[in-house]
């Protein structure tokens, strides 16, 4: 299994807490430890990003002086969908997507990495279908609001009170997929010790294992990228054991 990365995600380029310091280095440090091959993301092509979004929206960003940053995301993302036809993959990226519409953006997104890269992979023939599972705390309104309109794209956002009935509820989806690749938006700040106060570090692993069971069923491939996630002391310690399940290994 691979895992996409770049030391420019490491930066500080705003004041939000997706940019916050010491948010990403120890995902970078305990990927490493656990021995997965990693891989340096490569920024996404404008033309790429203007599949998804309006020129006005790529020049507002650009005004902000987060172009870079948020292209190379978005190219991570391309990556990790691309790796994902063939095996299990995960893009340590930021800033974060599923808040970015076509034409504007909120909740620390600039451009929408995971429908750009499905984008990407349905221009180029890769696939005809595809399901989204976004699991961060938040709804991903702007992953909907781009991709549920063009028909190709099945998404959940899971929503319960318990931590028994979300992963029932994501289980139940799960058991109806049919489709070329799964994309999943893995935002962590649900978790117990994060803003959401829900899940315990195991039920991502479970999340991780019920996509790599689905995905071996039917014989598709699988990709997620990072979204949420804001307890630096517990983020490391959730990703990896995410990561651990799509990859079909133990907790």
């Amino acid at each position: 299994m691979k895992v996409v990365l770049h030391n420019d995600f490491l930066q500080t380029y705003t004041n939000d807490p997706a940019a916050a310091p010491g948010r990403l280095e120890p995902i970078f440090e305990a990927v490493r430890r656990e021995g997965f091959d990693t891989e340096e993301a490569l920024p996404a092509g404008y033309d790429d990003i203007l599949r998804v979004h309006t020129e006005r929206h790529i020049q507002s960003v650009t005004r902000q002086g987060l172009y870079n940053i948020a292209a190379l995301a978005a190219g991570g993302a391309i990556q990790a969908a691309e790796i994902g036809l063939e095996e299990p993959c995960f893009a340590v990226i930021r800033p974060p997507g599923h808040h970015a519409s076509a034409d504007s953006s909120w909740g620390f997104c600039f451009f929408n990495n995971m429908a750009v890269a499905l984008e990407y992979l349905r221009a180029e023939g890769k696939i005809k279908s595809a399901y989204v599972l976004d699991f961060d705390l938040h709804f991903g309104d702007g992953t909907v609001n781009i991709l549920q309109p063009k028909g190709y794209v099945t998404i959940f956002n899971p929503d319960a009170s318990t931590r028994k009935q979300y992963l029932e509820s994501v289980e139940k989806s799960l058991s109806g997929v049919e489709v070329d690749i799964i994309g999943i938006s893995a935002g962590f700040d649900n978790h117990v010790q994060d803003w959401g106060g829900l899940l315990e570090t195991e039920d991502y692993h479970s999340i991780g294992l019920m996509v790599h069971k689905r995905c071996q069923e039917v014989g598709c491939g699988c990709f997620a990228v990072l979204e949420g996630g804001y307890n630096h002391s517990v983020l490391a310690q959730n990703v990896v054991a995410f990561i651990k399940g799509l990859n079909g290994r133990e907790f």
